[in-house]
């Protein structure tokens, strides 16, 4: 269970890293190039360590429903909408609006038992999970003009400066 929560840890990172590089590809590229370019270099990626890690084994795909093979094509609707959503709300809030689209889509998925997954009961305890998350997206969205007192004041962040004060106090 550690590894599995080490592994969702890392891959949300990632997540988000990745969201940060598109957006900033897409500035300069737009939306088209930069799916084109994200799920390419992905592909080359995913290829070369398949190969190093698998083999040959990597194309042996037995007993695969044939509509598996098209999930693929939903990558560029993520990234593609991913990019846009970035580019409209910012990084924070659309990455926060897509991961609640997830959860939710995949607590429907599981509860109904869509694309062959075994059902698992839907609970209160989840309702609440979920209901949480969409709080915290709406607090985080509206929940004042953002003008208060910041709780961390990064140094040498974008746009703010070290005072000689702060010097000393270090």
């Amino acid at each position: 269970m550690i590894l599995g929560l080490l592994f969702a840890i890392i891959a949300g990172s990632l997540v988000g890293l990745q969201n940060i590089f598109n957006s900033k590809v897409n500035e300069r590229a737009g939306s088209w190039a930069t799916t084109t370019l994200v799920l390419g270099m992905g592909f080359l990626a995913s290829l070369t360590f398949g190969l190093i890690f698998e083999g040959g084994h990597l194309f042996h795909l037995e007993n695969m429903k044939t509509w598996y093979w098209f999930s693929g094509m939903i990558g560029v609707g993520v990234v593609v909408c991913l990019v846009q959503g970035i580019k409209r709300l910012g990084p924070t809030y659309a990455i926060a609006i897509a991961l609640t689209s997830q959860l939710l889509f995949a607590l429907l998925g599981d509860t109904l038992g869509w694309l062959g997954l075994h059902k698992v009961p839907f609970t209160i305890n989840q309702l609440i999970g979920v209901l949480v998350i969409v709080g915290g997206i709406v607090v985080f969205k509206f929940g004042g003009s953002g003008e208060g007192k910041k709780l961390l004041n990064w140094p040498f962040a974008k746009g703010n400066k070290v005072s000689k004060f702060q010097q000393r106090e270090n």
